[in-house]
């Protein structure tokens, strides 16, 4: 089958004839009709994460899926040929640069009925990152407040909407381009980080989602309040990570320094940073499908590629600043 692959890092992703992906007893094998880019496979492909996530080459990039089901393992009860499903697979089972993926069926859902293969392709990982951000990590409630940055970014017009579902009050930095376009999406506070600093602006939040890093998230960790939570997907990696990641001792020792600043810094100021890499998750992509379905959440797709141009809209990611979520289309 065809899919874009890199034999190294730094590599840019070329075309190439692989192997049809084997089909364990228990995965879906998924015709890709469309494919999410995020940030991660940039950050995989120059060797970012080469640490923590050691990959072996040639590699297929690619983290979100939606696509009908042309198999089943022996094992699949839930699923069938001619589903129409979404899914991020797991860390270790990437490629959705491809034409065809094969997914754990834990990790899969069926796509939301009202709307469209691209739109589904759009989602599962910063819907997830969003709901563990928010839901599992943060508990956002009725009446809390949450800052979210960078919110006409993929993560951050999805964390927003999903935020003001579970009721909280919103805050977000944007550009002063997209300060409307993030008002729509329901921020009640847009901060022009061009031209404003949301350090003295804001104060006493509850939560913040930072994806940004450095000292974005230190200056974060300033305007919560006193036992309030910064959660970052940037980095840097956490103790609590590195455990989790089953990570040799070497490696678990050099991710807690890389965050022993922040922490430590979150801890005079009484309030907790922690990271979040997001997990795949079958359950969680079922319940959001029922939220876009009912209307509470919807996709924000930026622009759309051809299957064929996936270097291309690789390349264009890497330059920022595009408003919600860049797509692969194979139709």
């Amino acid at each position: 089958m065809r899919a874009f692959v890199i034999t190294r890092y730094k590599e840019e992703p070329r075309e190439a004839e692989v192997s049809e992906p084997v089909v364990g007893e228990r995965d879906v094998l998924v015709r890709v009709e469309a494919a999410g880019l995020n940030q991660l496979d940039e950050k995989i492909r120059v060797g970012g994460f080469k640490q923590i996530l050691p990959y072996g080459f040639p590699l297929i990039l690619g983290h979100d899926v939606a696509g009908t089901v042309i198999g089943v393992g022996a094992g699949v009860r839930d699923f069938e040929p001619g589903d129409q499903v979404y899914a991020r697979p797991d860390k270790d089972r990437i490629g959705t640069f491809a034409e065809r993926v094969a997914v754990a069926e834990a990790d899969v859902a069926l796509k939301p009925a009202s709307i469209s293969f691209v739109e589904a392709g759009s989602l599962p990982l910063v819907v997830l990152t969003a709901w563990q951000a928010l839901v599992e990590r943060g508990g956002v409630g009725p009446g809390q407040k949450v800052l979210i940055h960078a919110g006409a970014g993929g993560v951050g017009s999805i964390a927003i909407q999903l935020a003001k579902h579970l009721g909280a009050s919103v805050a977000t930095t944007a550009s002063a381009a997209n300060a409307d376009f993030v008002r729509e999406l329901g921020a009640d506070t847009v901060i022009d980080y061009r031209s404003q600093d949301f350090e003295k602006v804001l104060s006493d939040y509850d939560l913040v989602l930072d994806s940004l890093g450095g000292t974005n998230l230190e200056r974060s960790l300033r305007v919560l309040r006193p036992g309030g939570k910064a959660i970052g997907i940037s980095g840097p990696p956490d103790p609590a990570f590195a455990r989790g990641a089953g990570l040799n001792p070497l490696l678990r020792l050099a991710i807690t320094a890389l965050s022993a600043g922040v922490r430590r810094r979150a801890r005079k100021l009484g309030v907790t940073y922690e990271f979040l890499f997001m997990r795949a998750d079958g359950d969680q992509l079922r319940r959001i499908s029922a939220l876009v379905d009912e209307g509470s959440l919807r996709p924000v797709v930026g622009k759309v590629f051809p299957f064929e141009q996936t270097p291309q809209a690789l390349q264009e990611l890497a330059s920022g600043g595009a408003r919600g979520k860049t797509v692969i289309s194979h139709t």
